[in-house]
């Protein structure tokens, strides 16, 4: 069987947390695109390159060595030798991602380091062009919303778990322009790929989405 599962769908649409879960309970690999391209931001950003200066960018993208290896059932990555960590979530990194991954070529970069981790075995992936672009032939591919309120009070209740202040208010501005840049970059904006399964996260739990996940890639044979 095909042995991608594709997650995509807007921020604080509860990708992360589903596709972990799913990716436990299948006993298969979760990969966070995301933190590739946060990956890629902090690098640019210990190098003190501008997002706009593309020459540059380029030039780091030619010497970057991101290198892939697996870490209590993720696959994750190291650049040039160091593993970012928690850096990736870095206000810095949160803030600069967004422009930095709509660059051409540092999603070329990046959609060829994922499309690298299915060799180490069934992944699940979740971002944002994950059915559309990195893996558009998968056999499995969901596409998971939620109201942009709803979206704003989780991404809120994130933050402050991080200790980080934030305003419900901002963080439902910043919510909705993310989702506009995403989905009006020219590189593979955020889109429902085709043959996708939509999920309206609203007003479920993230146990019944992820029963509704698992249901459908064992209804077809995929019992991990």
């Amino acid at each position: 069987m095909n042995g991608v599962i594709a997650v995509d769908g807007p921020s604080a649409s509860g990708k992360s947390t589903v596709s972990r879960r799913v990716a436990a309970e299948l006993g298969w690999l979760y990969v966070d695109s995301g933190s590739f391209y946060r990956g890629v931001t902090w690098k640019l950003l210990r190098e003190g390159v501008p997002a706009d200066d593309s020459a540059r960018i380029l030039q780091v993208l030619r010497g970057l060595n991101m290198a892939l290896f697996l870490h209590e059932g993720a696959v994750e990555f190291e650049i040039d030798g160091v593993r970012p960590g928690a850096d990736l979530r870095a206000p810095a990194v949160r803030e600069r991602v967004s422009p930095v991954s709509a660059i051409p070529e540092v999603r070329a970069f990046v959609t060829a380091r994922l499309r690298e981790t299915a060799r180490f075995g069934p992944i699940v992936m979740e971002g944002r062009d994950i059915g559309s672009v990195v893996f558009p032939d998968a056999l499995f591919k969901f596409y998971l919303d939620a109201s942009a309120e709803e979206r704003a009070k989780r991404r809120h209740g994130d933050l402050l778990a991080r200790r980080e202040q934030a305003e419900v208010g901002r963080v439902l501005e910043s919510l909705q322009s993310r989702d506009r840049r995403d989905s009006t970059r020219a590189t593979a904006p955020l889109k429902v790929a085709p043959g996708a399964q939509v999920i309206d996260s609203t007003a479920l739990s993230v146990e019944e989405v992820v029963r509704r996940i698992v249901t459908a890639v064992r209804g077809v044979g995929g019992k991990g």
